[in-house]
């Protein structure tokens, strides 16, 4: 294929395109446009599946993952009608409205849900993959946002969804600007599937070498790894033989954070509390070059954990604590340990007077680790290290495709940039 820059366009209500393209009504070129069925996930097998609003993220539905169903519909319906098929378009007409997913395949016992739009294409005049790109277009959004209605429940309907203007080119070009971004986002599945990858094997790296199973010494400036033989039975599991059992607050000081003073718009002292990052002040209440910061009540963020350095000032919702002694527990080994196990979050949790959930210090101070010694705690950190900064260059990664994706969809689906067979 062969790129080249378009010097003849055309004024439509959706801007400049080339003169040879057409500017149409999604409607028009539309064979079948409608609502789905009122249905009910269920939680045992039935005949059928359902796709719902909530499955379509990223503009892809894990079809694995939906839910068996029960139809509560009370219209008559012909259930073949409400079967996805390959190239349907499925829209979101609420909650997520206006998200979509092309349907690449056909099902014989998956419908959609009645939060859901069914968009079935002439195919002769437009390419279902082309539409698929331009629904994630901006010239798409900016047609979509202004017409949801409600000011809670965003909502479209059919007439709104009929009324898009949509550029159209001619087939084959469709077909062709189609594959170059299909290109893209193969890239990109494949640079998500090695994220993923990388963080399973993290995660079940950390669970060896938390664990001392896998243990980690410095020899001649390089890192070498050995599986260790030798362990001993202790209260919280097994652990090396010359590993021990601390408390957490026998190795560091804990506190509780304060109200922030004065918050600025720009620059001064962060501020981190039960929800990570929270804004800046114009002091700090601790300066030091590793603190664990724990948020201690808050709905979905009690037991969080963060690790920040430096002049940083903590929540009133957080407990932070530093390393009390050099020699025995990092700060930057604690956060590893406590992100790995979630368990220590159930079992050290206490509900309130009001009945929420809270952590206190005191429960903190008595949490049960297992403690290398100060360079094996080293020489861990810095293994996980490696991988995180691995799995952050591969996401950098995936953010430069995002990047580059957006830029061909703005030229080519304007027609700035045109292609054409070599």
């Amino acid at each position: 294929m062969k790129f080249y820059r378009e010097t003849e366009f055309q004024e439509t209500e959706i801007g400049k395109i080339p003169i040879d393209w057409k500017v149409t009504k999604l409607g028009e070129i539309t064979l079948e446009m409608y609502y789905g069925l009122t249905a009910k996930a269920v939680d045992y097998p039935t005949e059928l599946k359902m796709l719902r609003t909530t499955d379509i993220k990223d503009y892809n539905v894990s079809w694995e993952d939906l839910p068996y169903c029960e139809i509560t519909d009370n219209r008559k319906f012909n259930i073949q009608k409400y079967l996805l098929r390959r190239d349907d378009i499925i829209i979101s007409r609420a909650g997520t409205a206006g998200v979509s997913v092309l349907v690449e395949k056909d099902f014989e016992n998956v419908i959609f849900g009645s939060y859901l739009i069914k968009v079935r294409l002439n195919t002769p005049l437009a390419f279902p993959k082309f539409i698929r790109y331009y629904f994630q277009s901006r010239y798409y959004w900016k047609q979509i946002l202004p017409k949801q209605a409600g000011s809670t429940l965003k909502n479209i309907s059919l007439p709104t969804l009929r009324r898009i203007v949509t550029p159209l080119p001619p087939f084959e070009e469709q077909k062709r600007i189609t594959d170059i971004l299909s290109t893209v986002d193969k890239t990109l599945e494949d640079v998500d599937k090695t994220i993923s990858r990388l963080e399973r094997l993290k995660k079940a790296l950390m669970g060896e070498l938390l664990t001392g199973r896998i243990r980690v010494k410095e020899v001649d400036g390089k890192l070498t790894f050995y599986r260790e033989t030798e362990f001993q039975e202790t209260e919280i599991g097994k652990i090396p033989r010359d590993w021990k059992i601390k408390k957490l607050g026998e190795l560091l000081e804990f506190a509780h954070g304060k109200r922030p003073g004065m918050l600025l718009t720009n620059g001064g002292i962060p501020i981190y509390g039960a929800g990570g990052f929270y804004g800046y002040t114009n002091t700090y209440l601790v300066n030091k070059p590793a603190i664990l910061v724990i948020a201690r009540v808050g709905k979905g963020s009690v037991g969080k954990v963060y690790l920040v350095r430096g002049s940083v000032w903590i929540t009133d919702n957080a407990i932070y604590g530093y390393s009390k002694d050099p020699s025995g527990l990092t700060a930057t080994y604690a956060y590893h340990w406590l992100i790995f196990d979630e368990n220590w979050v159930e079992k050290y949790v206490r509900r309130s007077a009001g009945g929420y959930a809270i952590i206190t210090l005191d429960s903190l101070e008595n949490l049960k680790i297992p403690v290398p010694t100060i360079s094996e705690q080293a020489n861990i950190v810095n293994v996980i290290y490696l991988f995180t900064k691995v799995i952050e260059l591969h996401h950098e990664e995936k953010r430069r495709l995002e990047r580059l994706k957006r830029g061909l969809m703005h030229m080519l689906l304007t027609g700035k940039i045109r292609v054409r067979e070599s």
